[in-house]
């Protein structure tokens, strides 16, 4: 298993952009596909992208198509996710996930098996 840690949330205005960083510690990064979820308080936890371990495909829900972008850097163990034209609605605790079996286009629909702390991002109307 990795351990991870994210980072670069805050606070932004509507239509502002943020983004987050995941920093992975472990020997296999690079095999591993990885993932961002979301969570709000009281309300089930949400697939937002997942990426393969190559970097070479990705991976949107729908409510974040076209506005978010999800990278990695495997020399740098670190996976990101670019937010442009943020909406009130993508408040949430968002957290980093990663798996070394399940392949990057089910990681929306299984649970990986390491994540993050989870890092705030609050849009503001």
């Amino acid at each position: 298993q990795v351990q991870l840690v994210e980072s670069g949330g805050g606070l932004v205005q509507a239509g502002g952009s943020l983004r987050l960083s995941c920093a992975a510690s472990g020997r296999s990064f690079s095999s591993y596909a990885m993932a961002w979820f979301r969570q709000v308080p009281g309300k089930e936890r949400e697939f937002v992208a997942a990426i393969a371990w190559s970097g070479g495909n990705t991976y949107y829900a729908d409510s974040v198509k076209g506005r978010f972008t999800i990278s990695r850097d495997n020399a740098k163990n670190t996976m990101f996710l670019q937010m442009n034209s943020l909406k009130p609605e993508d408040t949430a605790v968002y957290y980093c996930a990663a798996d070394h079996v399940i392949p990057a286009q089910l990681m929306g629909v299984m649970s990986p098996g390491s994540w993050g702390q989870g890092t705030q991002v609050t849009v503001s109307s």
